[in-house]
């Protein structure tokens, strides 16, 4: 047994006995008129002006500056208590939950830019109240680790006046970091993402929003009518195609995550939500 699984086994007990009590009642009100959001996975990455670089600085400027309502990353923490903007849990093989800063330092994303720290993402993401930063909090090697990387990211969006449910949405594979956030951060929009649990689960634990993949939600046609009748948030990833796009809107679904965010807001015309 690994130390995260014995750590996830006291985390649980724990939560038994607090955020999973009972549901929340007064879940952030989500009234888009039957509009659905464009969430540029990653950033809008995938065009020149980011150079095709994702989870760039520049992803998330062309994310801004095409007004798309969000912009999705992943942050992971390092030895020292660096936040990264990366999607994997590894550079080039080396992990960042086992090393330092210092180990990817000169590594360069495919538009040239350095990994962002981020520091370096959120002095960008100040710069427009119209873009949502859909912040992915990574599973770490231990929950302790996971405790790092929440309680820094929030001084961070404090330090960068963005500590706001109007500015920042969180998301995570992590039950453990929804759980706490569920507790402690309630009048933020808070989406899981693993898709293991019924919005009913969700919310008894006083989570207010699902992000599940595409086959999660068309496999229950029921899933987001059911979330919203308990006042949560919706969301789905990664959906490229119009087709599929397409199914989505048609079961009102809050939010679509692409990286073909321009193709999404061709096919939703008046029908897209923005801030």
């Amino acid at each position: 047994m690994t130390l995260k699984n014995i750590s996830v086994i006291a985390a649980a007990a724990l939560l038994a006995l607090t955020s999973c009590a009972g549901g929340k009642t007064g879940f952030p009100k989500i009234d888009q008129k039957g509009k659905t959001a464009i969430v540029a996975h990653r950033g809008y990455w995938n065009c020149e002006a980011a150079g095709f670089a994702e989870n760039s600085i520049a992803s998330l400027k062309a994310a801004q500056d095409n007004g798309f309502w969000g912009s999705e990353f992943d942050v992971h923490i390092t030895t020292d208590d660096v936040i990264l903007v990366f999607h994997n849990n590894d550079v080039e093989g080396v992990r960042i939950d086992t090393s330092e800063y210092a180990a990817f330092a000169e590594h360069r994303l495919a538009n040239g830019e350095p990994i962002p720290t981020l520091d370096d993402y959120l002095t960008q993401g100040e710069k427009s109240d119209k873009t949502i930063l859909v912040l992915e909090l990574k599973e770490e090697i231990t929950l302790e680790r996971e405790d790092a990387l929440l309680d820094l990211s929030v001084e961070a969006l404090k330090a960068h006046n963005l500590f706001d449910p109007k500015r920042v949405v969180f998301i995570s594979f992590s039950k453990y970091m929804c759980d706490r956030i569920a507790a402690e951060y309630p009048e933020f929009i808070n989406q899981y993402l693993e898709g293991d649990f019924s919005p009913e689960e969700l919310a008894e634990c006083g989570i207010n929003g699902f992000d599940y993949n595409s086959k999660a939600v068309l496999k229950d046609s029921t899933i987001v009518e059911r979330a919203h009748a308990l006042g949560m948030s919706t969301n789905v990833w990664t959906v490229n195609k119009p087709e599929k796009m397409q199914k989505f809107i048609d079961l009102g679904i809050d939010a679509i995550t692409t990286n073909e965010p321009l193709v999404l807001r061709e096919l939703l015309g008046e029908k897209e939500y923005k801030l």
